[in-house]
Order: structure tokens, then C-alpha cells, then sequence
């Protein structure tokens, strides 16, 4: 099997959705890029836009920038399409082969374990924004306390009459 890191290296965030590019599935798979397309336009009707969608031209010049294992991709005249996590299952579905099958359930596992990050990460994210409203106010209150500590430790501007008994 594949380390994790490799496969999660592979999962990008398009048009605010987790997506592998299909040059990356068919390698995943062990098949050609040529061959994973075919196979999904005999199968059209099983994903649907939230499960499959073809990159833009701008989307596509994107990703190969930011991809260093993507830069063939440039040269390509043809558009990638992306799978989303239930794109990838409906894959493991019409390439029917063990490798498939076993990289698919990497794939879900591995979407599974992102999703419960994010989840983790955004419980995370609310506190600290919740310490952080609390706290907004206090820079300017402490910014206060130091100018009156300022006050009482700076020495008189005028001598003060001296109060008491005189001897």
C-alpha cells in the first residue's frame, strides 16, 4: 500500500471542495489517465456535478502552478477533471480490480481522518476566537492602568504647600 502522505499530498481544495485530480487516481489506480476517462464517460449518469467536475483553463493553469508533480499537465491540451471522496468510491466501482479497491478504502480512510481534523481544528479555531473577543478590550484598558502608574510615578510638576505642623 501507499503511505498516507503520499495519497493526502494528492487531495486538493478546488472551488472550496477536496478533489484528486484524475492523473493522480489513474496512477493511484495503476492504470493510464486515458483509461480511467474512458471508463467514467461509459458511466456518466454515476457522478453527478458534486461527485465529478472538469477543471476550467484558469483552474487547470492554477493547479500546475502550484503542483510541482502536476507540471506535465501544462502541455496537455485536454482539461482534468476532479473527484471529490464520493467520486473516488464511485470509481473503485467501475474500475473493477483489487488495487482498486484496497487504494479506494485508503482514499475513504483518508478523507474520513481530514474531515475529523477539520472538525478538531475548527472546535480549536472558536475557542481562540472566543479568548481573543474577551481579550480585544483589555489592550486599551491596560494601555490605561500603565498612563496612571505613569502619573503616580513621575515626580510633581509643581512643589505642593506642605500640610501639618510647623516646628
Amino acid at each position: 500500500m501507499l503511505p498516507d502522505e503520499s495519497v493526502m499530498s494528492k487531495i486538493l481544495l478546488i472551488r472550496g471542495k477536496r478533489v484528486m485530480i484524475d492523473k493522480d487516481l489513474a496512477e493511484l489506480y495503476g492504470i493510464p489517465t486515458k483509461r480511467l476517462n474512458e471508463q467514467v464517460k461509459r458511466n456518466l449518469q454515476r457522478f453527478p456535478e458534486d461527485f465529478m467536475f472538469q477543471l476550467t483553463a484558469g483552474e487547470k493553469a492554477e493547479v500546475v502552478a502550484i503542483c510541482d508533480h502536476l507540471k506535465r499537465l501544462r502541455f496537455s491540451a485536454a482539461l482534468p477533471y476532479v473527484f471529490t471522496e464520493h467520486g473516488a468510491v464511485m470509481l473503485a466501482c467501475i474500475l473493477n480490480s483489487d488495487r482498486a479497491i484496497a487504494v479506494n478504502i485508503q482514499i475513504v480512510r483518508i478523507f474520513t481522518r481530514m474531515r475529523e481534523m477539520v472538525l478538531t481544528h475548527k472546535d480549536i479555531l472558536l475557542k481562540l476566537d472566543q479568548v481573543e473577543k474577551r481579550l480585544a478590550g483589555h489592550d486599551e484598558q491596560i494601555a490605561l492602568v500603565f498612563e496612571y502608574l505613569k502619573q503616580l510615578l513621575a515626580p510633581p510638576q509643581e512643589p505642593r504647600q506642605k500640610i501639618g505642623f510647623l516646628q
